[in-house]
């Protein structure tokens, strides 16, 4: 074996291991028995991300059949560099760590996670054999789990998960995300915000697309991970971003207003409010 694939192996397995962990650190309080989310009830984005998980569960087994493990390796790697570290899990730290402990909300969340890396652990078992059965173990037991990983079959694909219109639709918020944070990086640049909770965004795009964003504006301000967002009726004038990648569309960052709150960290006129707790914004209020 090459030194180069050593190091990628290596580096594969810090990746696959650092996200067990994480996820594995957000399911202490969750009883799948009890505190499951039914599919029809979850969030969009955990219903995007099982959606995923089915394309990879798909993928790997195609893999395994052929012998391809280099196949193997680099699908699961991707994903959870990708989809889980870079995206999923780092948009799902507010509504893991803010929520209600039993809300609907965080429930779903955990919910996603645990089918996620138990699927992923069936999937990893042949390959990382002690590391895979060691998570096995360590998620929340269930009547009817398996003693050990290796005694389970690999995850069959869920034709239910497998939902294309939205995978389309977050495919495109996903890019949207994606301008929305080369603006907010020129505006780091330019001393405007550091980190991006600072930011107050305002988006203008073309019709369609501004249909998309209206749809989803709960999820943008989470998913862009900033503490304010605006859908703009008209274009933008001024020194707003303009995207090269999706035509039309206008991204202009400042500065949010208010406070940051001491709990979610995000700035909110509403920080200061409350007698009680003079230094969290109102939606932390309500959640404690």
């Amino acid at each position: 074996i090459s030194e180069e694939i050593l190091k990628r192996l290596v580096e594969a397995y810090r990746r696959i291991r650092n996200t067990s962990r994480f996820i594995l650190g957000n399911l202490y309080d969750f009883n799948p028995a009890t505190d499951t989310v039914p599919y029809g009830e979850m969030a969009e984005l955990d219903r995007w991300i099982l959606h995923r998980l089915q394309e990879v569960v798909r993928r790997v087994r195609e893999a395994y059949e052929q012998y391809q493990f280099h196949v193997v390796y680099t699908t699961l790697y991707n994903f959870c560099t990708v989809d889980l570290s870079a995206l999923y899990l780092d948009v799902m730290k507010d509504r893991l760590y803010t929520s209600k402990a039993a809300s609907p909300a965080r429930r779903s969340a955990q919910t996603a996670m645990t089918e996620i890396l138990e699927a992923m652990v069936r999937l990893l078992a042949p390959i990382l054999t002690f590391t895979a059965e060691e998570v096995w173990l360590a998620l929340p037991h269930y009547p009817g789990k398996a003693e050990s990983v290796h005694l389970t079959q690999f995850p069959e694909v869920n034709g239910q998960y497998l939902q294309a219109d939205l995978a389309e639709r977050w495919k495109t918020l996903i890019t949207v995300k994606g301008e929305v944070a080369k603006a907010i990086e020129t505006a780091r640049q330019n001393k405007v915000v550091g980190h991006s909770l600072d930011a107050a965004v305002v988006i203008a795009a073309p019709e369609n697309l501004r249909a998309i964003l209206e749809t989803h504006r709960e999820d943008l301000r989470t998913l862009l991970i900033v503490s304010d967002v605006r859908i703009a009726g008209e274009p933008l004038s001024g020194e707003a971003y303009r995207s090269t990648e999706i035509p039309s569309l206008a991204v202009s960052v400042s500065r949010a207003k208010g406070e940051k709150c001491n709990r979610c960290w995000i700035y909110s006129e509403t920080v200061g409010s409350s007698v009680e707790h003079p230094t969290i914004c109102a939606r932390c209020r309500d959640n404690l």
